[in-house]
């Protein structure tokens, strides 16, 4: 088998301030005295993963099961507390969608930052320009500075420059609700070529309707540990039945 991702006993491990006051300057106070308090909070905890390549994973789980930290140490934007996670292949994180543009920026200037930032030539971005363009349905707007955009027209950039430039990995958040209906729509079948073609896809989503659609396995995080991996109908059926009893 051909191994693309490996996660080996990942732990993420955060110190959350507990420290009770009642207004910043009271906090400073403590803070210069030294008399913060905080409380280690393990996001996620010995965490095995393999992932073969052209598989498409969906990663599902209750709010702050650690389902985006995890993503986040895969793409390399986290480094674990403890253990280690390796790709053998070029990451495009989706994850907060329009993070590495820069306002002041053009939309054709942040194609090709975003695209440099994502490990791609030039060359390979002006090829691509114009399905990006088309994609976006940015028009004229792709020449004004991202300031002036709204929020729905980058991240609608974002996911444009981040699908059309084809990468061996693609992690993906919760980004299929970008744009209106039909761009969501697009979004969506832009998302099943991209696995047609035999990209490796991990997947979070509480869209349990796209998870199986788009998956061909899913694992289950609960509190920060692997409850469950293994093949999509079987993990969702009863990942479904653990939330329908609460």
């Amino acid at each position: 088998m051909d191994t693309i991702i490996r996660a080996e006993n990942v732990s993420m491990c955060f110190r959350m301030d507990t420290t009770r006051t009642t207004n910043l300057k009271e906090w400073f106070v403590k803070w210069l005295k030294r008399e913060q308090k905080y409380e280690k909070f393990y996001a996620l905890k010995d965490v095995n993963l393999e992932v073969e390549r052209g598989d498409v994973l969906g990663i599902v789980g209750r709010n702050g099961s650690g389902k985006s930290t995890l993503l986040k140490v895969i793409s390399g934007i986290y480094k674990p507390t403890a253990g280690r996670a390796v790709s053998a292949g070029r990451v495009a994180p989706m994850l907060e969608l329009g993070s590495g543009f820069d306002p002041e920026l053009t939309g054709v200037e942040n194609i090709y930052l975003n695209g440099a930032i994502l490990g791609f030539d030039e060359k390979h971005l002006q090829e691509k320009y114009d399905e990006i363009l088309d994609f976006s349905e940015l028009g004229e707007f792709i020449y004004q500075p991202l300031k002036t955009y709204s929020s729905g027209m980058v991240m609608r950039l974002a996911f444009s420059v981040a699908t059309m430039v084809e990468p061996e990995i693609l992690i993906v958040d919760e980004i299929l609700a970008v744009g209106d209906p039909a761009f969501q729509r697009k979004s969506f079948e832009r998302m099943m070529q991209i696995i047609r073609g035999g990209t490796t896809v991990l997947f979070v989503s509480h869209n349990m309707e796209q998870i199986r659609e788009l998956c061909t396995k899913v694992m289950w995080l609960d509190h920060g540990q692997v409850r469950e991996i293994g093949p999509m109908k079987d993990v969702c059926d009863r990942y479904e039945a653990a939330m329908a009893q609460g």
